[in-house]
Formats: structure tokens, sequence, C-alpha cells
């Protein structure tokens, strides 16, 4: 909140104890509620509601009410290296409830983190899983605005879960976080033992279609790491298509590619670990 933006009488004894809760007892209160996540006084709780465009971008509510990063949880059995690099998961004819899920990627000083890895994947409309193809499976760069934005469809049921998506993030030269993110309202929520209320998106309806929000916060460096004046020398090239299997040298060094992916300036090898591993 900016100076200009304060009362300016003395807050009340009500407002002071309002500032004392915080979003994580909000969110939880909500989420028994099955409620769409609010904070106090009407603000998003977990992500802007807002487009990708490309204005200075505000603080978001994450970076200045005493939370720590986005909340960690557990990979699961699905996930698969070498995802397809795309923003789309699905085609015209792909059955299910179609889902737009937009947001940010921040630092703990509220910057936007451009050029961030978000590897996504999920079930199908049936709670399925492709585990020998890469359906619904992709993975993204943030634009140097911070933005990402994910075309898919409303996740199915699966025995023991309720409905999400899995995602893994990496900063340039951070390390990889990988979360999940959840629905508002979903019976299951509440009988989930891996559900956290601190993941909810901010969820509404807009035709037959969703449209949900969520803002990534990361304990990282805002922007790609800035490359040597010199650049070491090695086989490694910013440009460059790689396959997985592919090996480079850089800076005295072997890396074997874990991930397909186009290479570009402050992702060296020895930077980003979910695409390069030290042969």
């Amino acid at each position: 909140m900016s100076a200009s933006d304060e009362p300016t009488e003395a807050p009340s004894a009500e407002d002071t104890k309002s500032r004392h809760i915080s979003r994580k007892s909000v969110l939880r209160a909500a989420a028994a509620l099955g409620a769409t996540p609010l904070l106090l006084r009407g603000g998003v709780a977990l992500a802007r509601d807002r487009g990708t465009s490309a204005a200075p971008l505000e603080t978001t509510p994450q970076c200045h009410d005493g939370d720590g990063p986005t909340v960690e949880q557990i990979e699961g059995p699905y996930f698969k290296p070498n995802s397809p690099l795309r923003s789309s998961l699905i085609t015209d004819s792909t059955p299910g409830t179609r889902l737009t899920v937009s947001g940010y990627v921040f630092n703990r000083s509220c910057r936007p983190i451009s050029g961030a890895l978000l590897d996504f994947w999920q079930a199908d409309d049936n709670g399925d899983y492709d585990n020998t193809g890469y359906s619904f499976r992709g993975h993204q760069f943030s634009t140097g605005q911070g933005a990402f934005s994910l075309t898919t469809i409303v996740p199915g049921l699966y025995p023991g879960r309720t409905r999400h998506i899995h995602v893994k993030l990496q900063a340039p030269g951070g390390r990889i976080v990988t979360t999940q993110l959840y629905f508002p309202g979903e019976p299951r929520n509440s009988t989930d033992t891996i559900f956290d209320a601190r993941l909810l998106m901010n969820v509404r309806q807009v035709g037959p279609a969703r449209e949900a929000t969520y803002d990534f916060v990361l304990d990282a460096p805002a922007g790609p790491t800035t490359p040597p004046t010199t650049p070491p020398s090695g086989t490694w090239a910013a440009g460059t298509a790689y396959r997985a299997g592919d090996v480079v040298t850089y800076a005295g060094a072997s890396y074997r590619c874990l991930q397909a992916h186009t290479a570009i300036t402050g992702w060296e090898p020895p930077n980003v670990p979910a695409l390069w591993q030290r042969a």
C-alpha cells in the first residue's frame, strides 16, 4: 500500500485486528466454505485478476504481506522430462472444459522474473495421465514482464485426489521448485491429504470455459543471469535448438541435455539443472 492509500485518521481497533489476520487464515476459511479465496478488503488472494499486458506491474499480494515463496509439493508418480515447448496443451477437438491459467512469476522483492521455466503436466478429462506420449504436458518460459499463460482443460478426477495441475518452475540460475495448483470449491479439497489452500487459483466462469490466475513467488533474482563479457569457450551456443541427449561443452565441462529446448542467454548449462546435467 502506498502512502497515498493510507487512511488520514488513526486506524480503528477492528482495522488493526484485521491487519494481523494472515492470508493463510483467510484462505483456509475460504477453502472450508468452498468459496473463491479473497483477501480482506476485496483484494485477490493468489493472483491479480488481469491480463498479461506489458503495462508496468503492480506489487503482487504475495510479496508484501510476509509470506514466503510459493509452497512446494510432491512431484507425484507421473512426471516425464522432455515435454514439448508449448503454451497450449489442447486442440480444437480435445474433450473437456476449456481452461486458461495465467499469471506472473515474481521474486520475493516483487520484481518479475523473465525467462523462468514453467513445466506443466496434468490428467485428461477422464483423470488419466499420458505416460507413453506427451498429451497434457508442456513447458514454456515467462515473458520479459514475468508473465505466463497456459491453455488447457479442467483436469479430471482420479481416486484419492482432488483436481490439480502440476508444475515445475526454475528461475534462471535458481533451483527447481515443484508444486501443484488447485481449484476452489472442489468437494475433494477437504479430503485430499496433499491439498494446500495456499495453492488455490482464483477461478471464474466465462461462458462455457473457465479462467484462472495465479502468481508464483520464487526465492530468486529478478531476471536472467548476466552473461560474462567474454563467454567461456565451449560448443554451447544461445539460439541453438537442442534435443534430449545432446552433449555440449561449456567452460571446460561437458553437459547432457535433459529436455528439448532452444538455448537463450541466461540459461547456460551450469545455470539450469532442469535442462542440463553435467556429464
